[in-house]
């Protein structure tokens, strides 16, 4: 009675296990996979954001050089109507 009560706890261990390892791997699998194509996902949004950025400081860039060329053609229109003047 003891060797069958032993054999029926080691199999009923033994389904417990699997039932219990075998869809938690499986689960594990494709997570892994969900985290990698999150992964993948993510450094294609990064990779967007730089672009977003280097395009937002290139616009910086050529709006101060042409707030510069702004400037400077106001002050050759001056020195233009300064010169007229004198004349």
């Amino acid at each position: 009675m003891l060797v069958a009560a032993s054999v029926l706890f080691a199999a009923l261990l033994l389904y417990v296990m699997f039932v219990g390892y075998l869809p938690a791997k499986r689960r594990m699998a494709s997570l892994e996979v969900e985290l990698k194509e999150l992964y993948q996902h993510e450094a294609e949004l990064q990779t967007k954001v730089q672009a977003q950025a280097q395009r937002e400081r290139q616009l910086a860039t050529l709006s101060a050089e042409r707030d510069a060329l702004a400037k400077r053609v106001d002050a050759l229109e001056r020195e233009l109507a300064a010169a007229r003047r004198r004349r």
